[in-house]
């Protein structure tokens, strides 16, 4: 389970001047339980790919993290703060996101058993595997679906649903990358929050971060003049619209504009 911060902006911003110093703040604060690692991926300019950085150090911990999260590195990203999964190893190959250079998917959840995820797989996504999660076994269907169907929405879209056809009580949620948007996956509706696992982390409920006993799984949108931004559960709540629930939320790269998307009508049509 993890924490996601995504951004699409008219211009090069930094995750710190997008989100604003003290919600940023409140994010990265969540690292206290998320704390397994950290990524980041970013559009690079001009149109030449995308770029990422990970470390399995926690993000408060890890100066690279500050240094990065300042720098105006594209007008497109998102951030990831990782809480592993009990029994996948803590290192570099299992830290989101995930990418090839041309997409890159952060997931918030856990899809199980993995070796039946990795069977969906074909022999030539499973040779490109580097590490053990679900997570990334998640962005090679994904990406194998883009390729079978030619098209990268149909692709997520019929791959997503593929996903929650076989594991209905997994949480889905992610955010991905693309040439031409960033997508937030809210898929989650049938997923059990981890709340023993918080309350033993915690000690009581009160002592929870904002919205993780109640609303784990949740994701919730803000748009501005400028920006848009997309979030997990963990800042307050004034200003930011819910993400519907099972859907993807769509934002265009280039006009901003937000789309939701049905990835199980989408999905049983097909």
């Amino acid at each position: 389970m993890c924490r996601l911060l995504g951004y699409v902006s008219a211009g090069l911003e930094s995750a710190v001047e997008g989100l604003g110093a003290a919600e940023f703040q409140t994010f990265t604060s969540l690292s206290a339980l998320h704390g397994d690692g950290w990524g980041m991926a970013w559009s690079q300019p001009g149109g030449n790919g995308i770029d990422a950085a990970t470390s399995p150090i926690s993000a408060a911990d890890d100066p690279a993290y500050f240094t990065l999260a300042g720098q105006a590195l594209g007008s497109a990203g998102l951030v990831h703060l990782r809480w592993a999964t009990d029994g996948l190893a803590v290192d570099r190959r299992n830290t989101h996101p995930f990418t090839d250079g041309t997409y890159a998917l952060a997931h918030n959840g856990s899809i199980s058993p993995i070796d039946t995820l990795e069977h969906m797989l074909s022999e030539t996504s499973r040779a490109r595997l580097k590490g053990t999660t679900d997570s990334e076994r998640y962005f090679r269907l994904v990406l194998q679906w883009i390729e079978a169907d030619g098209d990268e929405r149909a692709g997520l879209v019929h791959a997503v649903g593929l996903l929650h056809e076989h594991f209905p009580a997994a949480s889905l949620n992610a955010l991905f990358l693309t040439p031409t948007h960033l997508y937030a996956v809210h898929v989650n509706s049938r997923a059990a929050t981890p709340l023993d696992d918080l309350r033993e982390l915690f000690g009581s409920d009160d002592a929870i971060p904002h919205g993780h006993a109640a609303a784990y799984f949740d994701m919730a949108y803000k748009v501005s003049p400028t920006d848009v931004h997309v979030i997990s559960s963990g800042l307050p709540d004034e200003g930011w619209t819910p993400v519907p629930t099972d859907s993807i939320l769509a934002i265009d790269l280039a006009s901003r504009e937000v789309e939701v998307l049905d990835p199980r009508a989408a999905h049983s049509a097909q």
